[in-house]
């Protein structure tokens, strides 16, 4: 990731994508920023520093998804943030909200990424930048379709490195813990090791200078989650699968 390269990020409007965006701009790399909201966007290509461009996108409209990467052009790399969230229980379960988060958070990756992709194959060239969650790696209580399209998201990510990495296209996966946002603002319980977005950007930029296909973070943090993997499916639930278990005392 060079100077004057040119990357898209989709879901750049606030949060992570909105801080990512300013610290990428200051190194010199040129925006093409994507998100729902009109003024967000524009406000924020005022903001920074280097050149930028929007491009307005629902990512659950695959017409709209063909149409705006034919528009955005030939790009160095692909940063795909783009999320929706609500705590949920079985007990609560909005079908609509479900689809919702699945629908943005997975299905609309997929969806820029079948647009992009195959053109960075073509080349041999280019860089992509999945955010997955650390909620991601196994269910977790109150997390009805958040997790689940975290979690495809992340298998997402792993199909394409099993498939490129010994190709001139670099996939990387970034699974953060809490980040304060507007969306985290929503849980009542409380967030161990939560950073703000700026911070979180500062990580996210660090993977994607590194060789690591896989990074996660807060470290201390995401070695509970990578260590639950470990464990069999008695073990694991017995101790993360109730709320009022050992994961509502961890947090």
């Amino acid at each position: 990731m060079q100077r004057g390269m040119r990357y898209w990020l989709v879901g750049a409007s606030e949060g992570l994508g909105r801080s990512l965006a300013h610290k990428l701009s200051s190194m010199g790399v040129e925006l093409a920023l994507s998100a729902r909201k009109v003024d967000r966007l524009q406000n924020l290509a005022d903001e920074l520093p280097s050149a930028a461009s929007i491009y307005p996108l629902d990512v659950s409209d695959l017409r709209a998804v063909k149409a705006t990467a034919e528009d955005v052009g030939q790009i160095d790399g692909v940063i795909y943030m783009a999320g929706v969230y609500w705590p949920m229980d079985a007990k609560h379960w909005d079908a609509d909200v479900v689809e919702a988060m699945c629908d943005i958070n997975f299905t609309g990756a997929a969806r820029v990424m079948g647009a992009i992709v195959p053109k960075m194959i073509e080349r041999n060239e280019g860089h992509v930048v999945l955010i997955g969650s650390l909620s991601g790696f196994r269910g977790l209580p109150g997390a009805i379709g958040y997790g689940a399209s975290k979690a495809g998201m992340m298998h997402l990510a792993e199909n394409m490195y099993a498939e490129l990495h010994k190709t001139g296209i670099k996939v990387q996966l970034v699974n953060p813990g809490f980040i304060k946002t507007r969306l985290t603002d929503k849980n009542e319980f409380n967030m161990p090791f939560v950073m703000g977005p700026d911070e979180a950007a500062e990580k996210v930029v660090a993977a994607m200078l590194s060789n690591r296909f896989q990074s996660n973070f807060p470290r201390m943090f995401s070695w509970l989650f990578r260590g639950a993997n470990f464990l069999p499916a008695w073990a694991f639930y017995r101790l993360f699968g109730r709320k009022d278990g050992t994961l509502k005392k961890l947090l």
